[in-house]
């Protein structure tokens, strides 16, 4: 059974999401009870995009954050190191440009996109504040980035809860979907160790992204940040 840990191996976790890439989107939307389509929708009105713009996708997996631009004529590459989540995306859908990438270490050119995102993958790199050093080079000054990631719920009795379903409850529902129990114990220890809104919103600005802000969504489960290329 793949089992990446905390110290984030790009080949471990790159196997770990190869495994569980056939039930992966049905997973999310069991785990989250449907909250992940408000999420991700609430990511495409962020990111603004318009016609004739290009938009970077990364930790894009099978697609299913792509489409809703590709929907609406939005120029979109996404791009994920998962090789298994990427044949299964393109299976699905032939016509978007899947491309294979480490966050890391993008395989684009500079200032050759409008806007980036990246969808509950930020969490899952070796080195966050380079990731996003490399998401601002591929921007065009005044460009922008919105990162949609897991974070700390706001209500103290809501987040006991909540860390009490990560640790107990995720990982046994998620296995008996996948039969990949082991990769989701992950994904609940890299979620708990995951910073808050205000430590990714200094870890943007470190990078350098200006005009940084978040918005909390489902209480501060997930958090929406933004960010500028300074021009």
């Amino acid at each position: 059974m793949p089992r990446a840990s905390l110290d984030k191996d790009p080949d471990a976790v790159a196997s770990m999401f190869d495994s569980i890439a056939g039930r992966y989107d049905l997973t999310n939307d069991v785990l989250s009870v449907g909250q992940d389509r408000r999420w991700r929708k609430a990511t495409v009105r962020a990111v603004d995009a318009r016609p004739g713009e290009r938009v970077l996708d990364l930790a894009a997996g099978t697609g299913t954050s792509s489409e809703p631009y590709a929907n609406q004529g939005i120029q979109v590459v996404p791009c994920d190191f998962s090789v298994g989540m990427l044949q299964v995306g393109k299976k699905r859908s032939p016509d978007l440009p899947f491309v294979a990438g480490d966050a890391t270490a993008l395989p684009f050119a500079d200032a050759s996109f409008d806007a980036v995102t990246i969808s509950f993958g930020l969490r899952n790199v070796t080195d966050t504040e380079g990731a996003l050093r490399e998401m601002l080079r591929v921007v065009r000054p005044g460009g922008r980035i919105v990162v949609c990631e897991f974070s700390t719920p706001t209500w103290p009795p809501f987040r006991k809860a909540y860390s009490e379903y990560l640790v107990k409850a995720l990982p046994k529902v998620a296995g008996a979907i996948t039969r990949e129990g082991g990769s989701y114990d992950y994904l609940a220890e890299s979620i708990e160790a995951w910073p808050d809104q205000v430590g990714l919103a200094k870890l943007m600005l470190r990078a350098g992204w200006g005009k940084v802000a978040y918005l909390n969504l489902t209480g501060g489960v997930v958090a929406l940040h933004r960010g500028t290329r300074p021009e």
